[in-house]
């Protein structure tokens, strides 16, 4: 697959007419992109953790600077007891994909250490779990219009409400969701 074809470092937006509920109404953004499959991490589907009920879970002691207020999203159906921290800037901690120059996902414990402090990157979604396709199956969906994918952003990624991330997403990709009815018909 040509760099120019991947959809790595993209927002894949769940149409209204798909009906899939791991999926309903979603952005997910594309941490990887190749031949063999795809890997991505839910922006809008937050849980109802917050950082220290996984600090707990963990054994990671919470210090005074904690942020106790930061929410964990359901990053997708994949490994859901696993924790994806898509961050900026694309310091490089123990288990790093870096997927631009200034945005990573890391899966491991010295980041989950380092915001138990507030020493975390500048930018940072904790998700459980990722969405995942394999060799062919995204492109497959994309074909059967359940998705449109457009480019990603900072700003809808770490700043948009999570209520706002979807219509801005979509509308960043040119597509008003609202114009689209979620009801199949046949002419």
């Amino acid at each position: 697959m040509s760099e120019a074809s991947s959809l790595t470092n993209h927002f894949l937006i769940a149409l209204p007419t798909l009906q899939d509920p791991n999926f309903s109404r979603t952005v997910t953004y594309i941490c990887e992109h190749t031949n063999e499959g795809t890997m991505g991490i839910i922006i809008n589907r937050p849980s109802a953790l917050q950082l220290t009920d996984i600090l707990h879970h963990m054994g990671i002691e919470e210090t005074p600077d904690t942020p106790a207020d930061m929410r964990i999203f359901i990053g997708g159906p994949v490994q859901e007891d696993r924790g994806f921290l898509l961050h900026s800037p694309a310091k490089r901690w123990d288990s790093t994909l870096v997927i631009t120059d200034d945005l990573a996902v890391t899966t491991s414990q010295d980041l989950v250490k380092a915001l138990a402090k507030n020493e975390g990157p500048d930018n940072i979604l904790f998700a459980l779990g990722y969405a995942g396709w394999g060799p062919g199956q995204l492109e497959q969906e994309l074909q059967q219009d359940a998705w449109i994918f457009g480019p990603a952003s900072d700003e809808i990624l770490f700043h948009t409400p999570v209520e706002q991330r979807w219509e801005a997403a979509a509308k960043l990709a040119g597509v008003d969701v609202n114009l689209i009815s979620n009801i199949g018909g046949h002419a």
